[in-house]
């Protein structure tokens, strides 16, 4: 079981949720910049949510499967199309040997998951098989990739014939789309032009208060110099009361760092594993698949929670991947539909 490139796209990645444990060692951590697009496209085809997927920025791959295959695509709206009609996103589609995947024009977002029934079968380094190609590390070859790889796929976890069964295939449909509905009102509020969440960081009493100010009440464009590392952020200067020399920090995804310019840099999946600029603020994790769907050019808001608003947001969205990860385990053993919450 395998699938040929035959376009790779702007930016196709190997990606899971991360190389965690090696950051005090100078590792990068990585993994998919939309976790939760990422998780859910593996449940929605049978996978454990941390099974190796591809990630796809802003112009996607042409991918011809040479098996038969389930596979679901979320996060970005990329116009997915299989052997050139439109599929939907966010559900279980079986597809058989030889149908094309590709992709039209942006409708929303920047970045599409794509699960395969099984996963990606690439070799694990230092626990994980996210692509970091600044330092050719993990993934496919450690790069992005290229016309005519072929990519190898696991056995799946339940068998062809078990998927078959429960889309009720016609004999000759080449692509058939799962009765399994995903109600969108579980999924993350993705919009143009977000407000982004977040607590206060580790500096944050240090800047001024013109610049606290400024951080709740003003628009920041998205730097077209802004990638998996990190989003630079142009609007008005976030100055420090005082000029202040630090001793480099741990960072996490979505710390927001000022440099002395006052322009801020907000952290992504790709990070540094230290930082020694002020950190103003941290992005809550729920609104980081938010933020990681937003493209260059564009405009974010900023908006302060408490800590303990924070981490009710973060329970309520793992509680909502464990009841989805349950449901869709019932569905593909028994066919039985349970209702969302």
């Amino acid at each position: 079981m395998s699938i040929l490139v035959k376009h790779p796209g702007l930016f196709t990645t190997v990606q899971d949720q991360g190389r965690h444990g090696y950051q005090k060692f100078g590792v990068v951590v990585g993994g998919a910049m939309d976790l939760f697009a990422f998780r859910m496209s593996n449940l929605l085809v049978g996978n454990d949510q941390g099974e190796a997927g591809l990630e796809v920025t802003l112009r996607g791959p042409e991918l011809e499967f040479l098996a038969d295959t389930v596979i679901a695509i979320c996060g970005g709206d990329l116009s997915p199309m299989l052997d050139s009609k439109h599929v939907p996103m966010w559900r279980p589609i079986y597809i058989r040997k030889g149908c094309v995947l590709h992709f039209g024009a942006i409708q929303t977002g920047c970045r599409a998951y794509i699960a395969i029934a099984g996963g990606i079968d690439v070799n694990h380094v230092l626990g994980s098989v996210s692509t970091y190609t600044r330092a050719n590390l993990g993934g496919f070859k450690g790069r992005a990739l290229q016309k005519g790889d072929i990519l190898p796929l696991k056995e799946p976890f339940y068998t062809i014939e078990k998927y078959r069964q429960q889309f009720n295939l016609i004999k000759d449909s080449s692509v058939s789309i799962s009765k399994f509905s995903l109600n969108h009102k579980v999924l993350p509020p993705y919009r143009n032009n977000p407000c982004v969440r977040f607590v206060r960081g580790r500096q944050y009493d240090d800047f001024s208060s013109e610049a606290k100010r400024r951080l709740v009440t003003s628009s920041y464009r998205v730097s077209s110099k802004s990638d998996r590392m990190g989003y630079r952020l142009e609007g008005p200067a976030l100055m420090l009361q005082e000029p202040k020399e630090m001793i480099s920090e741990t960072i996490l995804f979505g710390t927001i760092q000022v440099p002395p310019d006052g322009q801020p840099i907000i952290l992504m999946a790709d990070r540094q594993t230290t930082g020694g600029y002020p950190k103003i603020a941290q992005v809550i994790f729920v609104d980081l698949p938010i933020l990681a769907q937003v493209k260059p050019g564009e405009t974010l808001t900023l908006q302060e929670v408490s800590l303990q608003v924070a981490e009710q947001l973060y329970l309520k969205q793992e509680a909502t991947l464990q009841f989805m990860q349950k449901r869709l385990r019932l569905y593909w053993e028994t066919g039985v539909l349970i209702n969302q919450k």
